[in-house]
């Protein structure tokens, strides 16, 4: 299967049958991992990588889990490919900007991928729609105890897995959940959720983690340290601290109803109207506006199993798999034509608001 074909074919995040959950559109869970006496990508020379490259391919590909697996490396993924993969969240930014020695080892579902030579030799990931941090521990552990049994794997007791940056020392874990907070954002409370998400040890990103603004009021939230802790604590911390931002979320949505519900449907219903009937979109704005209708899914405004066809567009709007779907590369400002006209076709069959019926789902 070639990579267009692949990206062609439905997965975990874009096959719209997945997206049930209010407030978390996904978990990821992340493992750094190195090969033992071989230098950090960052100090290796050509030949070393791209052996790294070859050795690793190899042993991912043979994984039982990763059977049906495609490889590819990075210099035959082209420019628009790469920010397809970056938009899936299956490569890093930094992964799509090497030159050479890198690949990538994606799952045919698209719910794992396993990067080759981005800061380290592997970086494994598991991604699943809604809040699946338990699940998702459990497919990465299986995958990198297999991928242990046929790698040499850099480790010290006294500092766990060995990474190039010191704070992926000891498990090499990172886990993350991507949360939709547009009341907490509405009220002016995401300051105050971040400085107390900081305090506990975790990190606050945007859509496209570090240096990503966040665009439709869609935060990352991660732990930020992986030493001296087990995988199992760390979910356990984590999981703790996402129930508890689902928690103010919930209540930011139950106060914004009670102060001024007409100001809040005002605000959804404008969004409504902008996207049936604008022909100028930049990423940005289609994200707030989106972020909107997704609000008004989970106020029972529109129907739930629309939620579903709200977190696809989040994707599908995003400027690589626009002009993916356009077969053609474009300027920004012809995208923003084209991002109005496919939220606008999208629109136009969206159900009508229904104020009357208001609950928190």
């Amino acid at each position: 299967m070639s990579l267009t074909q692949l990206i062609d074919s439905p997965s975990e995040l874009t096959d719209g049958t997945t997206s049930k959950c209010a407030i978390v559109l996904m978990t990821r869970i992340r493992l750094a991992r190195n090969i033992a006496d071989h230098s950090f990508p960052g100090w290796a020379n050509s030949r070393e990588r791209t052996e790294i490259v070859a050795t690793c391919r190899k042993a991912v590909s043979a994984t039982p889990i990763m059977k049906r697996s495609h490889a590819f490396s990075i210099e035959e993924i082209g420019e628009l490919e790469r920010q397809i993969l970056v938009e899936r969240h299956l490569i890093s930014r930094e992964l799509s900007g090497a030159k050479e020695g890198a690949g990538v080892v994606i799952s045919r579902d698209q719910a794992m991928s396993v990067m080759i030579n981005e800061e380290d030799h592997l970086r494994i990931q598991v991604l699943r729609a809604g809040f699946q941090l338990k699940k998702a521990w459990s497919v990465i552990n299986e995958l990198d105890s297999n991928l242990e049994s046929a790698l040499d794997f850099a480790f010290s007791p006294s500092l766990g897995y060995l990474t190039a940056c010191p704070t992926n020392l000891g498990t090499g874990m990172r886990g993350s959940v991507m949360m939709h907070l547009p009341a907490l954002v509405i009220s002016n409370q995401m300051e105050k959720i971040v400085r107390a998400v900081n305090q506990l040890g975790m990190v606050v990103r945007g859509l496209f983690g570090e240096g990503s603004d966040a665009s439709g009021s869609i935060f990352q939230i991660s732990n930020q340290t992986t030493l001296g802790e087990s995988e199992e604590d760390i979910i356990k911390r984590l999981e703790a601290v996402l129930k508890s931002i689902i928690e103010h979320e919930e209540n930011a949505r139950a106060k914004l109803l009670e102060a001024d519900a007409q100001k809040l449907f005002d605000k959804v219903g404008r969004a409504y109207g902008i996207l049936q009937n604008s022909h100028l979109l930049s990423s940005s704005e289609a994200m707030n506006l989106l972020s909107l209708i997704r609000l008004g899914v989970d106020l029972s405004v529109f129907p739930a199993e629309n939620r579903a066809v709200v977190d696809r567009l989040f994707i599908e709007a995003q400027p690589g798999h626009l002009q993916h779907a356009q077969k053609g590369t474009f300027e920004p400002a012809q995208r923003d034509i084209l991002r109005a006209t496919r939220l606008r076709n999208e629109f136009w069959s969206f159900p009508r608001p229904d104020y009357e019926h208001v609950t928190l789902s």
